[in-house]
């Protein structure tokens, strides 16, 4: 039986990833708010690194998930103490444990590692150049795994939505509720990816690179989203048409594409970040989902949940 600890169990990935961890083995969950009832999750200020490694070294898991992150984009600009804290030196600690003690982690980095002015989809060999302090505490966390020597697996990936949590989903939801005409950042391209297909796929990426039916020469950077690239723009709209169609919205709004110079806002953000997903698909035998059936699936969830 695998002992798997999952940072940031709470979260929005965190959420997807646990039933999927749990067909691998036996879960421990880690996040600052823990539901009530809820005995398999540990109640921990991940920002707290020596009760982290404490309770590393009370747990003593074989593979450490990190689904930790901090994600307010914006906010990292003038609190980017925090966004390294939780992006750069938490990833540190748990690959310094796991590189001592022989485990394996797991870890989630982002598209905005990158500064957006590649013609084609980034590769995970092109050269980063990250635009924000969240893009350069995310890029210090990869960093910091790296140099540590522990056998790990570190996914990129982008634009990441659910049905819980706070994403852009959700989001326009909202506002398409409260406002008849929205403006919307039409500049901007990346890949949408449904949280559940990115845990689907990190436990079979987990399976592979420790070795349970495959080989162990898999480990390293990998690019993860799902298939399809649009702006967010084009994302709103489909958001709104599939809502629309199964009830979650009454009325579509009226919306206006804008250029990022009319959108300003307080972090600067990559116009291209598409991710190239061909390492992950050919090592993997992975085919990325498509947009709209993930998208539909996600919004069904809304539906049943209301």
């Amino acid at each position: 039986m695998v002992n798997i600890l999952l940072a940031g169990s709470s979260g929005q990935l965190g959420q997807e990833l646990l039933p999927q961890l749990r067909e691998l083995g036996e879960v421990t969950g880690v996040d600052r708010s823990v539901a009530a009832g809820d005995k398999r999750t540990v109640s921990q200020d991940l920002a707290d690194l020596n009760r982290v490694e404490v309770l590393l070294n009370r747990t003593r898991p074989d593979v450490v998930v990190n689904a930790a992150a901090y994600t307010a984009v914006d906010r990292a600009e003038s609190e980017s103490v925090a966004a390294f804290r939780l992006n750069a030196e938490l990833p540190g600690c748990l690959a310094r444990w796991a590189q001592r003690n022989g485990r394996f982690l797991l870890h989630y980095s982002t598209d905005y590692v990158f500064g957006g002015d590649a013609e084609r989809p980034y590769r995970e060999t092109d050269p980063t150049g990250p635009l924000n302090a969240y893009g350069e505490s995310k890029l210090a966390g990869e960093w910091a795994i790296a140099s540590s020597g522990c056998r790990h697996l570190v996914l990129r990936t982008s634009w990441v939505y659910s049905a819980h949590g706070n994403n852009f989903v959700l989001t326009m939801l909202r506002l398409a509720r409260e406002r008849p005409e929205l403006s919307i950042v039409s500049d901007q391209t990346g890949c949408p990816t449904w949280a559940r297909n990115l845990a689907a796929v990190s436990r079979r990426l987990l399976e592979r690179a420790r070795g349970d039916g495959g080989t162990h020469d898999v480990a390293g950077l990998y690019h993860y989203c799902d298939g399809d690239a649009l702006n967010w723009y084009d994302f709103a709209r489909t958001i709104f048409a599939t809502a629309h169609e199964l009830g979650l919205l009454e009325r579509l709004p009226v919306t206006r594409p804008v250029p990022s110079s009319e959108f300003p806002q307080i972090a600067e953000r990559p116009l291209n970040s598409v991710l190239d997903t061909t390492a992950v698909r050919e090592t993997f035998d992975i085919e990325p989902a498509g947009l709209q059936a993930s998208l539909r699936t996600c919004l069904e969830q809304l539906v049943q949940n209301d």
